[in-house]
């Protein structure tokens, strides 16, 4: 049986922004990034699966994250010692600069672009890369091309499907299908998939007992 959403986080702390991936700190402990085009949902979403609406800082103008952000979190079933210590699963929640916002500057778009690309070949705590896509909207040559990048690099992504609320469950299904069957056009086997809604916190369980199984996977 799976265990509740709200057993699996149990605590999510700020812990530090930086401007490139050399500035981030070497915790040891895996990581999981979010990321996605500006307006796509990724703090509301960061929020949601984190059980605080003012963790992840959200704006009504996009392209406002431009640090590597840091959120320590704690996990999983806690676990009491002999010495009375009590011990969670711990790991790192990254929330990446979003990518595509037009009316950023060309300078920064380029300074953006080469940090997230940095982030993502350089990290060596970052077990996988949740790259986000508003599920109402047909494939975008952006997020296309930054998958083919990801994969061409080698670097491990899911596709996570945002604003799931905003469409009924017919048309949800027809636009994840669509969209599946046009990454199958250049990609023998696809990602991990998720459908979520930060509104609902669908897809929210399926997405953190993921995140779990990776974890549960790592060898200490």
């Amino acid at each position: 049986m799976r265990r509740e959403l709200c057993e699996m986080i149990r605590t999510a702390t700020y812990i530090i922004s930086s401007p490139d991936v050399k500035d981030c700190p070497r915790t040891g402990k895996p990581e999981y990034a979010f990321i996605g085009r500006s307006n796509v949902g990724k703090s509301s979403l960061i929020n949601m699966l984190c059980h605080n609406p003012k963790l992840a800082k959200t704006s009504q103008k996009p392209g406002k994250t431009l640090l590597i952000n840091h959120f320590l979190v704690e996990s999983g079933e806690l676990k009491v010692e002999r010495s009375g210590n009590v011990e969670s699963r711990q790991w790192y929640l990254v929330d990446l600069p979003g990518y595509g916002f037009a009316q950023t500057g060309l300078k920064q778009r380029e300074a953006l672009r080469k940090m997230i690309e940095r982030y993502c070949l350089l990290r060596e705590e970052m077990v996988c890369l949740f790259v986000l896509v508003d599920c109402r909207h047909e494939p975008q040559k952006i997020d296309l091309e930054f998958m083919a990048w990801l994969g061409e690099n080698g670097v491990p992504f899911a596709i996570v499907f945002t604003k799931g609320d905003k469409l009924g469950k017919v048309a949800l299904k027809d636009k994840v299908t669509k969209y599946q069957e046009r990454l199958l056009e250049d990609w023998e086997e696809l990602p991990p998939v998720f459908v979520t809604s930060s509104e609902t916190g669908f897809g929210g369980e399926e997405l953190t007992n993921y995140i779990e199984e990776l974890n549960g996977s790592i060898k200490s």
